[in-house]
């Protein structure tokens, strides 16, 4: 037998960009990109292709996703030249509220348990998908995610880095309080109470079962029927929120995407309760300024650092679920408004404060098809394997995100019951003179902003192919003056910054700076990918 570590890569490698005439489909895992693309070999378009992809996600990236995930998508329509937004973001439970919360001794939203779970969104979002523009039933583009967990998918290196991350958390939780998490520890760790590593086979009968009834309900049990019914049994017996209304009450909400103007390309995110709006705060402040011709220079990093920085720091501010903003989307994303927050940007790092605008561990995948239409997909439980909390049975794990509304009774995104909470996932599209260039997305949380900005700046600014795009050096922003540098960054691009008043520090996990996808259509037609070299990701073409 042969003797390797899965986990040891002792030299650089590099990779190309990908071409394909027909057909397209890129996430974090090779396998799920396959299924993609053998949808739409088979006749299905790029939202088939989508919608099966995210089928398949929890199984092939449980530290991402799951059947209890919320999820985003821009779906661009070729024959209409039009971009459509879905927003299927859960909302709180009724029967929780910040003064209940605060009455409890708590002044933050916890992580872990029941508290920070929020009706699912993603099993809606699908059906909704499929209902609207798909052509293949749910059984079909279910079946091979069916097959997955009855016969076992391998676990990808990358994957098996944040389960072994991320299972001491939720150990600690069970041993606190074992009732929520006792199904998901019995899930997610092998017999002898280990996490899942790299090449072992992950099997998972409920959640084949659990694919199977939503196929043949149009995942109406979820909401309306006997899945539903499990959920907020399992919630009651254990201390949950949950209630047969919170759930018959639910359905995802068509958007207006959010748009842009960069340097003559189109922008486009979903508007709030998602964050999406930071990445167009940013590039309207940067188009207001030259940046170097070098992309590897200080004052290349300090800006885009600097525009970022003010951009998420009125996000975290102002977003919240539309309904509750005092803001204006409009005024947010104004002219004026970009040049005041350009205006205090100098030679020295700044500490942001939410300007007054008034002038008055998540998937990510796209998909284009042979008929023009793409889709720009993100799917996630918020940190990793969320709430820590499985419905036993039934192949279903929560996401946690509600973990990111505020207790402050004077913030827009304070808990309330039936409200939908500040989001982090963020699926990005750009166009052109009313064509599409394509689906672009990067993973990880407060990452994703910061790394939309550097995608769009990469390829507009500096004309780099997709894949160099996704391989150049990544900078994060992290609060105050603290920002995170790849080692790739030049040593003398981090020590002018740090003389430029920059706290650096340069990251050893690349993991933590983003996982990223792109398809871009070329002038002759063919598709262009580039996928994330810090994952196992990949680009399948036909």
């Amino acid at each position: 037998m042969l003797s390797y570590d899965p986990m040891r890569y002792a030299y650089p490698s590099r990779r190309n960009v990908v071409y394909a005439r027909r057909a397209m489909a890129c996430t974090a895992v090779p396998l799920g990109a396959e299924l993609g693309l053998d949808v739409m070999r088979r006749g299905g378009n790029a939202v088939d292709a989508a919608v099966a992809m995210a089928a398949a996600m929890p199984l092939l990236e449980p530290t991402g996703n799951g059947l209890g995930s919320d999820c985003f998508a821009l779906v661009w329509i070729e024959r209409e030249k039009r971009l459509y937004g879905l927003n299927a973001s859960g909302v709180a439970p009724m029967a929780l509220s910040a003064q209940a919360l605060r009455a409890r001794g708590l002044s933050a939203m916890p992580r872990e348990g029941w508290l920070p779970t929020m009706v699912p969104g993603a099993p809606a979002g699908w059906a909704e998908l499929r209902r609207r523009f798909g052509t293949k039933p749910l059984s079909e583009l279910f079946a091979p995610a069916v097959a997955y967990a009855r016969d076992g998918c391998p676990v990808p290196v990358n994957v098996a880095l944040q389960w072994a991350a991320d299972a001491p958390r939720i150990r600690r939780a069970m041993e606190e309080n074992a009732a929520p998490h006792e199904y998901w520890w019995k899930s997610f760790t092998k017999p002898d109470g280990s996490p899942y590593r790299a090449g072992d086979l992950f099997r998972w009968e409920a959640y084949a079962d659990t694919l199977e009834e939503l196929a043949a309900t149009d995942c109406e049990s979820y909401y309306r029927g006997a899945l539903m019914e499990r959920i907020v049994s399992f919630s009651r017996k254990t201390g949950g929120f949950f209630s047969e209304e919170d759930f018959a009450g639910y359905h995802p909400e068509w958007v207006e995407p959010i748009t842009a103007d960069y340097r003559g390309y189109t922008v486009s995110e979903i508007p709030p309760n998602g964050h999406g709006i930071a990445v167009l705060l940013a590039l309207n402040i940067l188009r207001g300024m030259s940046l170097p011709g070098e992309r590897e220079s200080a004052e290349t990093y300090h800006k885009l650092l600097e525009a970022i920085k003010l951009a998420l720091t009125d996000a975290k501010a102002h977003v919240a679920d539309p309904r509750y903003m005092k803001t204006k989307v409009t005024d947010l994303l104004s002219e004026e408004y970009a040049a005041r927050r350009r205006a205090l940007i100098g030679e020295r790092a700044l500490l942001p404060e939410p300007g007054d605008p008034s002038c008055g561990g998540t998937i990510y995948l796209c998909t284009a098809d042979p008929f023009g239409n793409m889709v720009s997909f993100i799917q996630s439980n918020y940190t990793i394997f969320g709430a820590g909390v499985a419905v036993p049975g039934t192949g279903i794990s929560l996401q946690n995100r509600g973990a990111n509304f505020s207790l402050d009774p004077a913030s827009d995104n304070c808990l309330a019951g039936g409200k939908k909470s500040y989001h982090t996932i963020i699926p990005g599209f750009l166009t052109k003179g009313g064509e599409a260039v394509g689906p672009f997305g990067v993973m990880g949380a407060f990452m994703q902003p910061q790394g939309h900005v550097q995608v769009v700046v990469n390829t507009v600014d500096y004309h780099m192919n997709p894949q160099e795009c996704l391989d150049a050096p990544r900078m994060q922003w992290t609060g105050g003056r603290h920002i995170q540098l790849e080692r790739g960054v030049p040593a003398h691009v981090a020590s002018e910054l740090e003389s430029m008043g920059h706290e650096v520090e340069i990251v050893n996990r690349e993991t933590k700076m983003g996982r990223g996808q792109i398809i871009w259509r070329a002038d002759n037609g063919l598709l262009i990918g580039g996928t994330e070299p810090r994952c196992d990701g990949a680009a399948a073409a036909w």
